[in-house]
């Protein structure tokens, strides 16, 4: 196999600006949900399309990641990532400045458009710079960390902008970053030569793929207003069943596939989509119910719910700089990944003893910490893992389904614990005498059950971590193959040990 080119020299500064972009992706995943209560309230957004603020960019997003990571592969990584920085400010600058509901939709959507090519274009870039093991090791920490710790950032930084200054600058915010990091990518990141796909777009599969996520995520919107059962999310989630059955005999068919099978089939890489997606649908528990908690249930001001997650960001920072990237090339994927979820469901556990006297210090800190310490741990293996041993020219689409699952997660895991909440909820009322006096206690009831949940979910993605994932600690063979090997047919293995 022809040798991997020197890395380049300035690699470390542009992990600086790679991982400010993946910060930016991730902030606004929940930094919105902070802001929207004042957002409503200002454009007057009737309670039927305050859920299309969320929606917009979850389906525009969710819907384009597949297509977003090829087109990095085709176009170039580089000019793709800050083409999608660029777009992105511009559309949260609309979205910033919205004068009715209409314009904020259309810039949310926006949003999702550039940050499908802006996520996977991040990632990739990260996959095909850092390619030494101990480098890589190193590289994957500080974004493991910044994927699993900035949804929780994201709601300190909207409690912080709402409180004091207003619901707009939890958009406006996107835009310094977004011309930082830009600016910065122009100057000192650096695309290996050679890592190219030179392959036409597969406009089948793109049709095919985008239809069929927008509809399964659509689907999962749905079940929040309608319910599991209804006619609505039934049809959508057959719909998406058939698109996405097509979209795989396609691509098993076609000469240059959006997404090659071989990507999807090494079991390692699937054991972490699998695993990955299932730990999101866990964690947007914690965020959503925590959050209504904290606020509605004990009273805290949005910038004190928002610190009061800070442990918990810690712990991931932790878990994932000092812990998973120190570890990776000492032991397998899987001892890092598996007690790591195993930890943070313990963690979740713990928080079902949640009543609405339930101190912070006593019961909700150390559950935070052992959620934030678990996830960063886990995190940061399976980043690096499922772009490990692809070829270069599969390195965006690669990416691009690490991000997929992550918000597919995110979709199933708000419309199915939100259900299993309310449904909880309504029963203990009932069981009460439906006296609104209880209300509160209700409440918790209902979200200590959803969390229960995603404790037992979160015990599935560890379960699946250990067994789906084989591969021997990440020291060995290339970690992303060379430029000039991009030709061949048989993708790059991943060494075990």
């Amino acid at each position: 196999m022809p040798e991997t080119a020197a890395p380049h020299p300035r690699r470390w500064t542009a992990l600086v600006f790679i991982a400010l972009a993946q910060l930016m992706v991730v902030l606004d995943g929940t930094i919105v949900n902070i802001a929207l209560p004042s957002a409503q309230h200002d454009l007057g957004i009737s309670d039927g399309n305050r859920q299309w603020v969320i929606t917009a960019y979850t389906l525009a997003f969710g819907g384009l990641l597949l297509l977003g990571g090829r087109i990095a592969d085709i176009a170039g990584r580089k000019r793709v990532f800050i083409t999608g920085l660029i777009g992105f400010a511009g559309a949260s600058a609309l979205g910033g400045a919205a004068l009715n509901t209409g314009m904020l939709l259309g810039a949310r959507a926006l949003q999702g458009v550039f940050g499908a090519l802006l996520a996977p274009a991040a990632l990739s870039l990260l996959a095909v710079t850092f390619t030494e093991a101990k480098e890589r090791a190193k590289a994957f920490g500080v974004f493991g960390a910044i994927a699993g710790g900035g949804g929780a950032l994201g709601l300190i930084l909207g409690g912080v902008l709402t409180e004091y200054l207003n619901w707009r600058w939890a958009l406006y915010v996107n835009v310094p970053i977004a011309a930082v990091a830009a600016f910065g990518a122009a100057a000192v990141v650096h695309e290996p030569a050679g890592s190219r796909n030179r392959n036409r777009l597969d406009i089948p599969g793109v049709v095919l793929a985008t239809l069929g996520l927008v509809t399964l995520v659509y689907g999962f919107t749905r079940v929040e207003s309608d319910g599991w059962t209804a006619p609505a999310p039934l049809g959508l989630f057959a719909t998406a069943v058939v698109l996405l059955a097509a979209f795989v005999a396609v691509e098993a068919r076609v000469k240059a596939p959006l997404l090659p099978l071989r990507v999807v089939t090494d079991r390692n890489r699937a054991g972490v989509y699998l695993s990955l997606g299932l730990a999101i649908i866990g964690m947007f528990g914690l965020f959503l119910f925590l959050t209504y908690y904290l606020q509605v249930v004990k009273g805290y001001s949005p910038v004190v719910t928002g610190l009061a997650f800070l442990p918990m960001v810690a712990g991931m920072i932790t878990g994932s700089t000092q812990i998973g990237a120190r570890l990776m090339n000492r032991v397998p994927p899987r001892l890092l990944m598996g007690p790591g979820f195993l930890l943070a469901a313990l963690g979740m556990l713990l928080l079902t003893r949640l009543e609405v006297g339930s101190p912070y210090a006593g019961l909700i800190l150390p559950a935070e910490l052992m959620l934030g310490l678990g996830m960063g741990t886990s995190f940061m293996p399976a980043m690096s893992l499922a772009t490990y041993g692809v070829q270069p020219r599969d390195a965006g689409v690669a990416s691009a389904m690490v991000n997929t699952s992550q918000q597919v997660g995110g979709s199933i895991g708000t419309a199915l614990l939100n259900t299993v909440a309310a449904s909880a909820t309504a029963h203990w009322l009932a069981s009460h005498g439906g006296d609104l006096r209880l209300v509160n206690q209700a409440a918790v009831h209902g979200y200590a059950t959803a969390i229960g949940w995603a404790a037992g979910i979160l015990a599935t993605a560890s379960a699946i971590a250990f067994t789906f994932i084989t591969t021997g600690r990440q020291d060995g063979g290339a970690a992303v193959a060379s430029g000039k090997g991009a030709a061949d047919e048989v993708p790059v293995p991943v060494v075990a040990h």
